[in-house]
């Protein structure tokens, strides 16, 4: 099994933990030194109060908590590169003015899904092998 160091940059602050079993991601927790901030549309920036060691080949993604998603506050996807060592902080934002969300110190604010790093090369081709669906984009292979 894989260990990610985890500094507690504050008093209070929290590991990032699964809410159950079978979660594929750990939740992260808002580390608030004034108690708590409301979210406003242009976007507020939360610390988590935790800084990561994420080894060489793994990867740290940030991604919205579908609870917090369906009332119309959303965290910007992010990535932990392996060599950053400072504060993980998210980013939160309600998607109207009409939203109002308080975060309180303490609260559930966004998740981490860790994977695997593909190791890949990429290799230039003059032409690509054809495919049913070709070149096309968005919508093209149904609604």
């Amino acid at each position: 099994m894989d260990e990610i160091g985890v500094k507690l940059l504050r008093a209070g602050a929290r590991l990032p933990q699964r809410a159950s079993a079978h979660a594929s991601g750990f939740d992260l927790y808002a580390s608030l030194p004034d108690g708590s901030v409301e979210v406003r549309p242009e976007g507020v920036r939360i610390g988590t109060g935790i800084a990561l060691e994420v080894p060489p080949g793994l990867d740290a993604q940030i991604r919205p908590r579908s609870g917090l998603a369906s009332r119309g506050v959303i965290s910007f996807l992010g990535t932990l590169d392996a060599d950053y060592r400072g504060e993980l902080f998210v980013t939160l934002r309600t998607l109207t003015p009409e939203i109002h969300h308080v975060v309180e110190d303490g609260d559930r604010i966004a998740q981490m899904v860790v994977t695997r790093l593909a190791d890949v090369t990429f290799a230039p081709r003059d032409e690509l092998p054809e495919t049913p669906r070709g070149g096309g984009g968005h919508g093209s292979t149904g609604r």
